[in-house]
C-alpha cells in the first residue's frame, strides 16, 4: 500500500512538471539572473574598494612626504577608474603631488586639464592658485639653494607666468582663501620682474645700446609703479638719454626724479645728476671668466 502511495505521487509530480514546463524555465531563468546580478554586485564591490585602496595609498604617500610614490598611485587610480567616487578629486589632487614632486611642466598640465574639465567645481582656484606655485617656483634649482645667486638676474619666464596665473585667480575668484597670499606672492614677482628689465637696461648701456636702455627704463617706469625699482628706472633713462645726445627728455626723467626721490644716490646735495658708476663697464675676474659670467 504504502509502494502505490509512494508511486502514485510520483507519477503525479512527473505529470505536473511536464504540464507547467514553461514555468520551471522562467524558474530557472530567475534563478540564473539572481546568481548574475550576485556576482556583478561582488565584482563592483571589488572595484570599489581596489578605488579606495589606490586613493588611501596615495593619500599615504602625501602625508609621508613620498609624492612621486603619490603621483603613481593617482595616475593608477584615475587610469583603472575614470569615472569612479574618487577620479575627480584625483585629477585635483595630483596637481599639488606634481608641484610638491617639483614636476612644475606636469603640475601646470594636470591643473589645466583639471581647470578645462571642472570649470565650476568649487575648489577650482585652488587648481589656478597651485598653477601658480608651480610656476613660482620652477627655477628654484640646487644652485640657487647653495649660493646666493640674484633671482632678478635669471629668465623670468617662469616668474612672468606665475604672475599671470595669481592674476586670474584673483580677477575670477576675489574672495578666495588663497587671494591673500597671491596677492603677497605677486607683490613680490612685480618687483622681481622690475629688477630684471633694469639688468637688462643696464646691460644695454654697458653694451652701447642706449636707446635699448631708455626704453627698458621707460617701461619699468609706465608698467612696474610702486616697486623699488622705479627710481633706478627713471635714472637710467636721465643717463642713456645724455648719451644718445637728447636732453629735453633727459631733463624731463631728471625732473621726475629730482621731484618724486631726492634722495636717489645718482643726485648730488644740489640735486646734480651723476652717472651711476655701476654700470659702466669694468674688466672682469678670473671667477667671471671661469663661471661663463654667473659669478663675480
Amino acid at each position: 500500500m504504502v509502494k502505490y502511495l509512494t508511486f502514485q505521487a510520483s507519477t503525479r509530480l512527473e505529470f505536473s512538471l511536464n504540464n507547467n514546463q514553461p514555468n520551471v524555465f522562467a524558474l530557472m531563468l530567475l534563478l540564473i539572473a539572481t546568481l548574475l546580478a550576485g556576482c556583478a554586485k561582488d565584482t563592483d564591490d571589488s572595484e570599489e574598494a581596489s578605488e579606495l585602496v589606490l586613493y588611501r595609498a596615495a593619500q599615504s604617500g602625501m602625508a609621508a612626504g613620498n609624492y612621486k610614490d603619490a603621483v603613481t598611485r593617482l595616475q593608477a587610480l584615475e587610469s583603472r577608474f575614470p569615472f569612479g567616487r574618487y577620479a575627480e578629486q584625483a585629477q585635483l589632487e595630483i596637481i599639488y603631488a606634481y608641484y610638491k614632486s617639483a614636476q612644475s611642466e606636469a603640475a601646470r598640465a594636470a591643473a589645466d586639464r583639471f581647470i578645462r574639465l571642472h570649470s565650476n567645481h568649487p575648489n577650482v582656484d585652488y587648481a589656478y592658485y597651485l598653477r601658480g606655485l608651480a610656476s613660482f617656483e620652477e627655477d628654484e634649482n640646487f644652485l640657487a639653494k647653495i649660493f646666493p645667486l640674484d633671482p632678478s638676474k635669471r629668465d623670468p619666464g617662469a616668474a612672468r607666468e606665475s604672475f599671470d596665473d595669481f592674476s586670474r585667480l584673483l580677477r575670477r575668484f576675489p574672495s578666495s582663501e588663497y587671494a591673500p597670499d597671491a596677492q603677497k606672492r605677486m607683490r613680490y614677482l612685480k618687483n622681481l620682474l622690475a629688477e630684471s628689465e633694469l639688468h637688462a637696461a643696464r646691460y644695454y648701456i654697458y653694451r652701447g645700446a642706449f636707446m635699448a636702455a631708455a626704453n627698458r627704463g621707460r617701461y619699468v617706469v609706465e608698467n612696474f609703479q610702486g616697486t623699488v625699482a622705479v627710481p633706478d628706472a627713471l635714472a637710467i633713462m636721465v643717463e642713456a638719454y645724455r648719451l644718445l645726445d637728447q636732453p629735453t627728455l633727459a631733463e624731463n626723467s631728471l625732473r621726475v626724479l629730482r621731484t618724486n626721490y631726492p634722495n636717489h644716490r645718482t643726485l648730488d646735495g644740489n640735486g646734480a645728476f651723476q652717472a651711476d658708476r655701476s654700470v659702466k663697464k669694468s674688466q672682469k675676474s678670473w671667477l667671471n671668466v671661469l663661471s661663463l659670467g654667473i659669478f663675480g
